[in-house]
């Protein structure tokens, strides 16, 4: 009998995440792309290696430096990953610097656009780069020797800085007896270190006169083209540039503590002084500078990085931003509104009569926010509940919910401040939401409150009536236009019921209640999955037809995986849309061979999470706010909802789900040895891009209803879910 709790069936979560920035990379790559778009995709692959850096990469090193002995799911110990990873991204960082290479080749052949370095400058271009730099950033520097008097700076996370190895110039002595001595100093006096931080409030690309097309000129390259001036009786022996990247989590004994909210704000400013994860430096500093930085950062050899491409490459994406040819942009997007809003302007009107799915970025996030801000305003609303995980910096959701609760509306917020990387951000919108009298909460000690959850109480005639919003993604109308997320609306009873206790869980002291139509995590989110995968399982061995779908952003959980292998062996097709990290090794004999794992990497980061059990007239199909990790089982408020209008069902399977497995130009493909491959039309077949298709069909949707947008006869064969 096959153990599916053995190592060799598991992928490696933190391996499979840097093979996913492959995947984004590879896009870089596409000459069928818009050049600045190619631009934009190298920039997020520097973006997401920072985080995998400080985020994933410290946790690991930090069971490491803890001498944890527990291993992955794959049977790695912590040294082991810290090893591979080491590895596998330099092999990545190798990439970047060929595609780097290459996109810069063809930003001068065919936008005129030229990245300089201070070596490739004419005359001309010297006497502007002098003058900007005397100008605007000689005054803003700040030189820091280091030597016994001088300790090394403590150099703030992601910072950019330009290392100098000094040599003190030699002096003329006055005339004596009508003689000039020269003197150079003690004989073999060693080189003097120095670092100077690149100034992260200025713009990091500085533009030169050019006789054709536009050139830029880093910042650190100028500084370091005259940083001998910073140093009055010493000359450059040699100039470098580094970048150091920090662990970067918080850790809070939440039990231990009166004031959340202040425990955060301390942990805040003491997070830029996590150990160093991390060492990025020029391919072409020496030696003897890189053993340097390496012993003061107290950094191990396969922490270090050297980098060709300049660092950070993600301040290059703004590069095209003032260039209006379009030829050379990605075609702008134009989102259409959802059909059920289009002939009513109330979102409660539509919302009180029907269950309505609107789906981002492809229509607008107009009517979720429209939702906030007729609810404040409506005199019959008497209450507003709502979560708040990751908004935007000038969020319509926070000006909703101080003026309802200016108008004497009851409305409670729950804001979790320990959204990573968003922390500083929740404390400012918790601050003004109290100031404007809306009653906050920062969720349950030792969770995080990741759901996306809006309710709205009515008072109507006599009665009293509940409208609900869900959502797999955060109420984030910028994120809304690049990630592909689902809004639920609904005022069905029993969804309303468990939304009500839901809130009254989080602001409360209320215990978890039975859940009529939610399924909550940490309570009951993991049992009802396995449930449904069993249940699927024991259908297939009766011999009736089953089937599993699951699009999400990760699937790490072993649980969860080892039900489905235990599935699969019993009969079921299951087919997996995992963007991200995917521990699930696919195609192994007598346990995954039934088992189908595809990515699409496209445009819009794909973010919705839709599970799909069952075929024919048994499916059902679920949204959720959580992808299939054991932290959102364990450690997260998650929510899994039902939708069960057989219109939005179809929908979602069809149009969504259907268009996603038929994807022949941007889908990838798992193989059991963990790498991923590019499905390709098959013979005679249409090149189907589900991104494009989706864009057209929200464009070309009748107005008023919901439903499919294709032909069913025409796509019956290959969108519906029946078992392969």
């Amino acid at each position: 009998m096959v153990a599916f709790d053995d190592p060799s069936l598991f992928i490696n979560r933190e391996l499979s995440m840097l093979a996913f920035q492959r995947r984004v990379l590879e896009e870089a790559q596409d000459p069928g792309i818009a050049l600045y778009e190619r631009v934009k995709f190298m920039g997020i692959v520097a973006s997401n290696l920072d985080e995998f850096f400080m985020v994933r990469v410290a946790g690991v090193k930090q069971q490491y430096v803890g001498n944890v002995v527990e291993r992955s799911a794959d049977g790695k110990s912590p040294q082991e990953q810290l090893l591979q990873i080491s590895e596998s991204a330099r092999q990545l960082v190798g990439e970047v610097d060929h595609v780097y290479a290459e996109l810069n080749a063809a930003l001068r052949e065919r936008a005129g656009v030229h990245l300089l370095t201070f070596g490739e400058l004419t005359p001309e271009q010297q006497t502007a780069a002098r003058e900007w730099f005397n100008t605007n950033v000689f005054p803003a520097l700040t030189p820091l020797a280091v030597d016994p008097g001088h300790p090394f700076p403590h150099l703030r996370n992601k910072s950019l800085n330009v290392c100098l190895l000094l040599r003190r110039r030699a002096v003329v002595e006055k005339p004596r007896r009508g003689k000039t001595k020269k003197s150079v100093g003690p004989a073999g006096e060693p080189l003097a270190l120095a670092v100077v931080q690149v100034p992260s409030v200025m713009s990091r690309l500085v533009k030169l006169p050019s006789s054709s097309g536009t050139a830029w000129l880093p910042l650190e390259q100028l500084i370091a083209m005259h940083a001998a001036e910073l140093f009055p009786g010493f000359e450059i022996a040699e100039a470098a540039f580094f970048r150091v990247t920090r662990n970067w989590d918080i850790s809070i004994d939440e039990e231990e503590q009166e004031d959340l909210l202040k425990a955060v704000q301390e942990e805040l400013r003491r997070r830029d002084r996590g150990m160093a994860i991390r060492l990025e430096i020029s391919h072409s500093a020496s030696a003897e500078l890189e053993g340097t930085l390496c012993r003061l950062l107290r950094v191990e050899q396969w922490e270090i990085f050297r980098v060709q491409a300049p660092l950070q490459l993600q301040d290059f994406m703004s590069i095209g931003e003032h260039d209006v040819r379009p030829e050379l942009h990605q075609e702008p997007l134009v989102q259409a509104v959802a059909p059920a809003f289009r002939e009513q302007d109330s979102v409660i009107a539509v919302v009180r009569d029907r269950d309505v799915l609107v789906h981002h970025p492809y229509e607008s996030f107009d009517p979720v926010v429209r939702f906030i801000e007729e609810a404040a305003d409506d005199p019959s609303v008497l209450a507003i509940k709502q979560t708040l995980y990751r908004t935007s910096w000038n969020s319509p959701f926070v000006r909703a919910l101080s003026r309802a609760a200016e108008n004497g509306k009851q409305v409670a917020v729950l804001v979790e401040i320990k959204a990573r990387f968003d922390e500083a951000n929740n404390i400012v919108w918790a601050r003004r939401l109290e100031e404007a009298g809306v009653h906050v909460v920062y969720g349950l000690i030792g969770l995080k409150t990741h759901c996306k959850v809006a309710l709205v109480v009515r008072r109507e005639g006599s009665a009293i009536r509940r409208l609900i919003h869900l959502g797999t993604g955060n109420y984030n109308p910028n994120t809304a236009r690049v990630y592909t997320d689902l809004s639920f609306f609904t005022a069905r009873t029993d969804i309303a019921d468990d939304v009500s206790a839901l809130f009254n869980m989080l602001t409360g002291l209320s215990d978890p209640p039975k859940w009529k139509k939610l399924a909550v995590a940490p309570m009951n989110l993991l049992d009802r999955l396995v449930f449904l995968i069993n249940r699927e399982a024991e259908r297939a061995r009766r011999g009736e037809p089953a089937r599993i779908v699951a699009k999400m952003n990760a699937l790490v959980d072993p649980t969860i995986i080892q039900a489905l292998y235990a599935a699969s062996s019993a009969g079921v097709d299951v087919d997996l849309i995992v963007r991200g990290m995917c521990a699930v090794r696919p195609g192994v004999p007598g346990v995954s061979e039934r088992i189908r794992v595809t990515s699409i990497v496209d445009r819009f980061l794909e973010h919705h999470r839709i599970f799909v059990f069952g075929a024919g007239l048994q499916t059902e199909v679920f949204l959720a706010s959580s992808d299939w990790m054991g932290r959102n089982f364990l450690r997260r408020i998650e929510t899994m909802f039902p939708v069960e209008d057989p219109a939005l069902r179809t929908r979602i399977l069809d149009e969504i789900i259907g268009l996603h497995l038929a994807d022949n130009v941007k889908a990838r493909r798992l193989k059991a040895d963990g790498s991923w491959s590019r499905v390709r039309p098959a013979d005679g077949a249409t090149p189907l891009r589900s991104q494009t298709a989706l864009l057209h069909m929200a464009q070309t949707a009748p107005s008023g209803g919901e439903g499919p947008r294709t032909k069913r006869g025409e796509t019956s064969a290959r969108l519906t879910l029946s078992p392969r």
